[in-house]
């Protein structure tokens, strides 16, 4: 109860210090996690990527897709859907239909392709907060935990991206908790297996 009513608080706070970004700082903070993501070894090697639409002023990973149709070669890029309980994962690429989901989301449309974990190369997860171990804090709903609690998607490697203000020494957990991979900021990106810190500070 303890953890909970910690992370709830938590939320309130890192939520509040988001939402008071301005138009330009919020725009140029996700430019530099764009481009911080684009010198990852992670993303560089990756073909199939899954990724996130940003609500609620998560990071704006829109340039990654939109550069990405002038590559010689380019990247998958999937999206999630909510099913019941569950991330459905599907292609799209701009100019495709979208659609208004649960939560206000984003979504591709249920009629599109599924994307298999064996098809990932790399998932891009959105933190309200991470820490230095990769724990994660959203939204509350579990979604990313029950998707990572499967070990066809627990294998794909992770990247949890949040803006500075919510990477932390420690946050919270529960015993469903699932850690990430590696972290990416604006101003870092910090490999954990290895605990390779790449970027600037």
């Amino acid at each position: 109860m303890q953890t909970e009513l910690t992370k709830v608080l938590l939320r309130q706070q890192l939520l509040q210090q988001r939402q008071a970004l301005t138009t330009i700082h919020w725009q140029q903070k996700s430019q530099q996690i764009c481009q911080q993501i684009q010198r990852s070894a992670q993303f560089h090697s990756a073909q199939t990527v899954l990724a996130f639409f940003s609500v609620r002023q998560e990071p704006d990973l829109s340039l990654l897709w939109l550069d990405n149709t002038s590559h010689p070669k380019p990247r998958r890029f999937g999206f999630p859907r909510c099913q019941d309980r569950h991330l459905v994962w599907h292609p799209w690429q701009p100019g495709q239909a979208l659609v208004q989901g649960r939560f206000g989301i984003t979504e591709p449309s249920h009629d599109t392709p599924q994307l298999l974990p064996h098809e990932v190369d790399l998932i891009l997860v959105p933190c309200l907060g991470i820490d230095r171990q990769g724990y994660r804090l959203g939204y509350g709903g579990g979604f990313y935990d029950r998707l990572f609690s499967q070990p066809e998607w627990r294998s794909i490697p992770t990247l949890g991206i949040c803006f500075d203000f919510g990477y932390c020494d420690r946050l919270p957990r529960d015993a469903w908790d699932q850690p990430l991979q590696g972290i990416c900021t604006e101003s870092q990106q910090i490999i954990l297996e290895s605990i390779l810190k790449i970027g600037s500070d």
